[in-house]
């Protein structure tokens, strides 16, 4: 696997806390890994260390900086919105074909593995006519679905699942990143979802786990 695409089933489901997790175990195990989070919003640089892209850069270990931050996340809104809202509300718009040429140059100037985070949801609009399910299909990577373990999860995760199969995308594995004060126990989310996809299926607790990042990491050494 030399790419991955990291979406999720919706907002702050935990995208970049897996991201970042993934970046560390594979740094651990003597990958060279690059990481980008190409459209952001909610993003002010002056709060660099805070944003999702100042995460994966301290995952990186790369300076936190506004080079660094411009390098890895070139289309960056203030407004905590959808990016086609987002990107309106600074009267610009996301430019799709931009956006994939970026991507694919990315994806072939690679040195080794290359995890592409996307934002918000898997459909989220990233403009008037493309939502990230267009771009990851145009992309046509492998798939980590992140998704949370609050109750509702299971039919939001089963959604996810039926449409990225729908658009012909291979799911390589479905990480449920615990959320704080659910309901519903970690282990039965996990268990529910696996009766319903082949994808593997991983519980991630709060505060991390080295070795579901490990796995995941052995996962990014699967062609």
């Amino acid at each position: 696997m030399t790419a991955l695409f990291i979406t999720a089933t919706g907002t702050d489901i935990g995208k970049t806390f897996v991201t970042a997790g993934l970046i560390r175990a594979l740094r651990r195990a003597g990958r060279t890994v690059e990481a980008l989070k190409p459209v952001i919003s909610g993003f002010e640089m002056s709060a660099l260390a805070a944003s999702d892209t100042g995460v994966l850069l301290d995952a990186l270990g790369r300076d936190l900086n506004p080079a660094e931050a411009v390098r890895i996340s070139p289309w960056r809104y203030k407004a905590p919105l959808s990016p086609d809202m987002a990107a309106a509300a600074e009267g610009a718009s996301v430019d799709f074909a931009a956006l994939l040429d970026f991507s694919r140059q990315r994806i072939a100037g690679r040195k080794d593995l290359l995890l592409i985070e996307g934002v918000g949801g898997v459909m989220v609009p990233l403009d008037a006519n493309h939502t990230t399910l267009d771009w990851m299909e145009a992309l046509d990577l492998p798939v980590l679905l992140v998704a949370g373990s609050y109750l509702g999860t299971i039919s939001h995760t089963l959604s996810a699942l039926d449409v990225l199969a729908r658009r012909g995308l291979r799911v390589a594995a479905v990480v449920v990143s615990e959320t704080v004060g659910s309901t519903v126990g970690l282990k039965q989310t996990v268990t529910t979802i696996k009766r319903f996809t082949s994808a593997n299926t991983v519980g991630l607790p709060r505060g991390g786990s080295d070795a579901v990042f490990g796995a995941l990491a052995d996962l990014a050494r699967e062609p």
